[in-house]
């Protein structure tokens, strides 16, 4: 974080500064690193206690306090020799020294901040700018999948005087949380990737998912840009809903960024850039699964109208073999088996792509399995969306399904309605069954894919056949 006086922190978040014991002023400097988790913390760091909902952060301020804390930002004053500022909201707190951060940081003149959202692709798109921006100019970009009303303002709250580019992952579960995170970081450049069924069920609706991702480009500024997905016949309306200029990124003659001549292979996908000046640059693109490409594209837009060549954006490009643990992770080898772990997160679309995928790098004469649990948050679109999976493995050819957990079972039973399989199709209760099952039935030569939302826990499955198969 930036460096900034106690008073002045207690200014920004309209708190009630408090320096009890502590060996400090209203003057102290404090400019540590900010979290809500104390084991997070470092000496000289600032700690913000969040109540959640199954726990309270103010039970783990003094192990905060014990490691060093600057700062405790709380809800109630707490009998600790650290200094304290009082809020009515911690998280409300949160935000607004984000808020502060990001002005002054901007008003030096070189910062550029640029949001990203989107259904499927978040984590991806803000990884592969982040690997671009980072050979241009000092980069901030979020950790992991900081995107929510916490993890966004501590992603901004990294920042320092150096600071040039800022990738702001911003997700939602509720009509607001987008606008929330604009404000505190006004985006220069604001990216909205797709919009589908992923946390649909908490939306209330695929229209209330589209008003959502909407946010991110109806506040920015008539000099900013809103990078938008021409292939998103939902994305593609909200071009009339922004005072920033449009750049469109998509496979289609229409986009102003594009990608032509794919190639889709085990290791990834190789394609042309295509930029609106007409260079082009052909890109070795070394994360499995064609749906990335568009994520890449997205990427590309924004960094061509921060200045950076498309030979140096299609150099880093080609740095990045991995978008995220547990997304398209390929792991295993041994008897020339691979396990694609894809399991950290799962909606309709990205669950159809990576089926895709999985046939896609089917070796000849070699099978394919797919170990799928459940997408959550679906709401009442989750019978259906389950049912069409399990047509779609179906349809594609796959040779051998897993289906686990109770949530998932509707996509094993269509897949079995919808053809002669006899077996092709198991069902289990847990992932150790479905783990047993796997090292039963795998032969030389396999593809298995294991897909699931986070809360279905496959992840760990996936790490485990990677690490036998190693």
């Amino acid at each position: 974080m930036i460096a900034l006086t106690l008073a002045e922190i207690a200014a920004a978040v309209g708190g009630e500064l408090r320096i009890g014991g502590a060996d400090a002023t209203p003057e102290t400097v404090v400019d540590g690193a900010v979290t809500t988790d104390s084991r997070e913390i470092e000496p000289g760091g600032v700690f913000f206690a969040k109540r959640g909902e199954f726990d309270d952060g103010h039970r783990f301020a003094p192990s905060a306090a014990e490691r060093g804390a600057a700062l405790l930002v709380v809800e109630r004053a707490l009998e600790l020799p650290v200094a304290q500022i009082v809020v009515p909201d911690s998280v409300d707190a949160l935000g607004a020294l984000a808020t502060e951060v990001v002005a002054r940081v901007r008003a030096l003149g070189r910062l550029r901040v640029i949001g990203v959202t989107g259904s499927n692709g978040k984590t991806t798109t803000k990884n592969l700018l982040r690997t671009i921006l980072e050979h241009a100019g000092p980069t901030v970009a979020s950790r992991k999948s900081f995107n929510n009303e916490v993890g966004g303002p501590i992603t901004m709250l990294e920042l320092t005087e150096d600071t040039e580019f800022l990738v702001a992952e911003m997700g939602a579960s509720a009509v607001g949380e987008i606008a929330r995170l604009v404000r505190m970081a006004r985006p220069d450049i604001g990216i909205v990737l797709k919009v589908g069924l992923a946390h649909a069920g908490e939306f209330g609706g695929i229209e209330q998912t589209v008003r959502a991702k909407s946010e991110m480009v109806t506040d920015l500024l008539p000099g900013g840009v809103a990078i938008l997905n021409a292939d998103d016949p939902r994305v593609v309306p909200m071009a009339g809903l922004t005072p920033a200029r449009v750049v469109w990124f998509g496979l289609g003659d229409a986009a102003d960024v594009r990608a032509i001549d794919l190639v889709a292979h085990a290791r990834g996908t190789d394609f042309t850039i295509v930029v609106p000046s007409g260079e082009t640059a052909r890109v070795r693109f070394g994360v499995l699964g064609e749906h990335h490409v568009m994520n890449a594209l997205a990427a590309t837009a924004a960094a061509i109208e921060l200045g950076v060549p498309v030979a140096s954006v299609a150099e880093a490009l080609e740095q990045v073999t991995l978008a995220e643990r547990w997304r398209m992770q390929l792991m295993g080898g041994r008897d020339d088996i691979s396990i694609i772990n894809d399991a950290y997160n799962a909606s309709p679309d990205s669950m159809a792509a990576a089926l895709k995928t999985l046939a896609q790098v089917q070796r000849p004469g070699a099978r394919t399995v797919a170990v799928l649990g459940e997408m959550s948050e679906l709401g009442e679109f989750s019978g259906e969306e389950h049912d069409r999976i399990g047509l779609l493995a179906v349809r594609l050819g796959i040779s051998q399904l897993i289906v686990v957990g109770q949530g998932a079972r509707r996509l094993h039973i269509s897949a079995i309605n919808e053809g002669s399989w006899a077996g092709e199709s198991a069902f289990v209760e847990s992932a150790d069954e479905a783990y047993d099952l796997v090292l039963a039935s795998l032969q030389p030569g396999d593809t298995v894919l294991v897909k699931s939302s986070n809360s279905a826990g496959l992840r760990h499955l996936g790490d485990r056949l990677g690490e036998w198969f190693a």
